[in-house]
């Protein structure tokens, strides 16, 4: 392969705008443009309405909806591990503390917490008492 031309193409000028041939790609790189974000989301709505707000979130708070497959696509593999009910409990509780990450789903599942019931209260519901907390009337 020394000095060979392996392919040749036109150059583009457009800054940020890669033009990769898709014969060019690696077979593993290939089967991701297979993904769209719909079809991820109709994968996730087979397992219930929490598991596909929160495949929805996790493309959502990328740059690009892309750069979320693979945790998307793990979060799903879950399912296979864990049973769909557990993965649909799991996300719920994950859309709940606001966590948008495999990890955090895998933690949730790992430990159990999917079994435990949710909090009657968001960790960022305001209002909550606290001594620290002066309320309103302070600042007047």
């Amino acid at each position: 392969m020394r000095r060979r031309r392996v392919a040749s193409h036109l150059r583009s000028f457009r800054r940020g705008y890669h033009t990769t041939d898709p014969a060019h790609m690696p077979e593993s790189h290939r089967r991701h443009l297979e993904w769209t974000p719909s079809r991820i989301i109709r994968w996730a709505e087979k397992t219930g309405p929490s598991t596909t707000e929160l495949v929805r979130g996790v493309m959502e708070l990328r740059p690009h909806p892309e750069q979320g497959y693979r945790a998307c696509l793990g979060i799903m593999r879950l399912g296979n591990r864990f049973g769909a009910e557990r993965l649909e409990a799991a996300s719920k509780r994950a859309l709940h503390i606001h966590a948008f990450s495999f990890h955090s789903v895998h933690s949730i599942l790992k430990t159990g917490l999917d079994r435990q019931p949710l909090p009657t209260s968001s960790p960022s519901t305001p209002g909550r008492r606290h001594e620290n907390l002066r309320g309103a009337s302070y600042y007047q």
